[in-house]
C-alpha cells in the first residue's frame, strides 16, 4: 500500500506542483454555488474524493488526504469567502445562516489538498493496510427507461480515516439513495448524511439513535438549501454502518437492505410504503389521505411515505428514519442494498438464488493462486442483478450494491464444490436473529 501511495503522490505533484492560481479553472466543479459552513464539510470531502478518484488515488490515501486538507480549511479564517447578503425575499433566512462562496472556498480546500500531497510526497505518512473485510463491494446503476438518472450511492469503507476517528473500532458505511422530482435531494443525502452521522455523540453507544438523528438533521439541512434555491425534490434512502461485529441499517422510504447468511435471507427491515397499515394510519391521523392512482400515493402526490425533502408534503411524508442493529456472527455472506427500481421487480427472498446464479456465470473462481484474478467476478454480480430486474419489467432507475461480508472467491469456491440444489435451496429454516427494535 505504501508503494502504491508513493507512486500516486509522485504523479499528483507532477500535475499540481504548486497552489492553484486565483482565477484558474478548478480541476473539478463544486456541487453548489453557495454553501453554509455546515455544508462545507460534506461538499469539500465530496470534491476532494471525486478529484482523487479520477486520478487513481488509493481509497485509503484519498480519505486521509481529504481529512487532513479539510482540517486545515476549518482552522482558517473563512470570513473573506462570505457571500454579500442579497436583497431577496429570503434574505431573513440567509441572515440566520451565513453562506460562503463555494468556488472560492473550494479553491482554498484544493490548495490545502495540494499542500498535503507535496508534504507527504517528501515525507510519506505511515499507512495502515485496509481491512480485507471491507475490500469487496459490487455496484451497478442504470437510468433504465427513465428520462433522468436520479439515484445516488456511496461506498465508504474508509469511514474512520475520512473523519479522523481513532477509537480502534473498524467502520464501513454504504448507502443507496433514490431521488424523485429531481436528483438534488439524493445528491444532498449522499454528500452529507455520513458526515452528519460521524458527528453524532451516540455513534459508539447507540448507532440506531445516531442514524435517526443524522437522517433528521440532514433533512433539516436540505430544507434550508431547498428554500434558498427553490428546490422541490425528495429522496428515499437506505444506509448501513458496519462496525466490528455489528451491522446497523437505517432507512427512509422504500429502498431496502437484505442480509444473507449461509444462503438464507435474514430480515433486516420493513420498507416504508404509503399502503403499509401503520404508515396509512399515521398519515390519516395527521389529516392526510392515501389514494390509489396507478400506485398508492400520499395526498394524491408522492408514492413514498417517508423521504428526505418533499417539503410541500411534510409532515405527511415524514423525515423520520427507522433503524435496526443485528449482530454479525461471522457466517454472513453479504448485504444487498437497492432502490425500489430493483425491489419492485425482485422479491427479497429471490436475492440469494439470483446472486448464486450470477456467481456461477462468472466461471471458475480459482484463477491463479486460488483467487479471482482481477476482482472481475464480484463486479459482474451487481450488473447481472440489475439486468435481471430490468428483464423482469422494471422501468425505473435501478441501483444495486452488494457488500460482501466474506471474500467472494470463498462463495464461488463453495458453489463449485456444492451441489446446486444444496446451495440454492430456499426451503431450509431461517436462522433466528436478535434485532434492536426500530423504535
Amino acid at each position: 500500500m505504501e508503494e502504491e501511495a508513493r507512486l500516486f503522490l509522485g504523479r499528483f505533484v507532477e500535475d499540481f506542483p504548486a497552489a492553484l492560481e486565483e482565477g484558474a479553472v478548478l480541476p473539478v466543479s463544486p456541487l453548489s454555488r453557495r454553501v453554509s459552513l455546515e455544508e462545507l464539510h460534506g461538499e469539500s470531502l465530496e470534491l476532494g474524493l471525486r478529484l482523487l478518484a479520477t486520478r487513481g488515488c488509493p481509497p485509503g490515501l484519498s480519505a486521509l488526504m481529504c481529512q487532513a486538507a479539510l482540517s486545515q480549511v476549518l482552522k482558517s479564517d473563512l470570513s473573506p469567502f462570505h457571500c454579500v447578503q442579497e436583497a431577496e425575499a429570503n434574505q431573513e433566512e440567509e441572515e440566520k445562516e451565513a453562506l460562503l462562496q463555494s468556488e472560492a472556498v473550494q479553491r482554498l480546500f484544493l490548495n490545502r489538498l495540494v499542500g498535503v500531497a507535496l508534504a507527504w510526497h517528501m515525507d510519506p505518512p505511515t499507512l495502515k493496510p485496509s481491512s480485507s473485510r471491507f475490500l469487496h463491494c459490487s455496484v451497478h446503476a442504470i437510468k433504465n427507461t427513465r428520462r433522468k438518472m436520479e439515484d445516488k450511492h456511496l461506498v465508504m469503507p474508509e469511514f474512520n480515516q475520512l473523519f479522523g476517528i481513532q477509537d480502534g473500532v473498524e467502520r464501513a458505511y454504504y448507502a443507496v439513495f433514490d431521488g424523485h422530482g429531481g436528483v438534488d435531494a439524493a445528491v444532498y443525502a449522499s454528500t452529507h448524511l455520513h458526515v452528519v452521522l460521524s458527528r453524532q455523540e451516540a455513534l459508539q453507544s447507540d448507532t440506531v439513535a445516531a442514524f435517526k438523528s443524522a437522517f433528521k438533521h440532514t433533512d433539516d439541512m436540505f430544507r434550508s438549501k431547498a428554500r434558498r434555491e427553490r428546490l422541490r425534490s425528495g429522496s428515499t434512502g437506505v444506509a448501513i454502518l458496519i462496525q466490528d461485529r455489528e451491522l446497523t441499517v437505517a432507512w427512509l422510504g422504500d429502498s431496502q437492505a437484505v442480509l444473507v447468511r449461509k444462503g438464507q435471507v435474514v430480515p433486516l427491515m420493513n420498507p416504508h410504503k404509503p399502503e403499509r397499515e401503520d404508515e396509512k394510519r399515521r398519515i390519516e391521523d395527521l389529516g392526510g389521505c392515501i389514494t390509489f392512482m396507478g400506485c398508492w400515493r400520499v395526498n394524491g402526490t408522492y408514492a413514498v411515505s417517508r423521504a428526505i425533502g418533499d417539503f410541500d408534503q411534510k409532515p405527511y411524508v415524514s423525515g423520520d428514519a427507522d433503524g435496526a442493529t443485528v449482530p454479525l456472527r461471522g457466517d454472513e455472506d453479504y448485504v444487498l442494498l437497492a432502490c425500489d427500481g430493483f425491489f419492485d421487480a425482485v422479491k427479497p427472498a429471490e436475492v440469494p438464488g439470483l446472486v448464486v446464479e450470477a456467481l456461477r456465470q462468472t466461471g471458475d473462481p480459482a484463477g491463479e493462486g486460488g483467487a479471482p484474478p482481477d476482482g472481475g467476478e464480484e463486479k459482474m454480480v451487481a450488473e447481472r442483478l440489475v439486468a435481471h430486474a430490468k428483464a423482469a419489467g422494471s422501468s425505473d432507475n435501478i441501483t444495486v450494491m452488494l457488500v460482501f461480508l466474506r471474500p467472494p472467491n470463498q462463495l464461488l469456491e463453495q458453489l463449485f464444490s456444492t451441489a446446486p440444489h444444496d446451495t440454492t435451496s430456499q426451503d431450509a429454516p431461517r436462522q433466528p436473529v436478535a434485532m434492536t427494535p426500530a423504535d
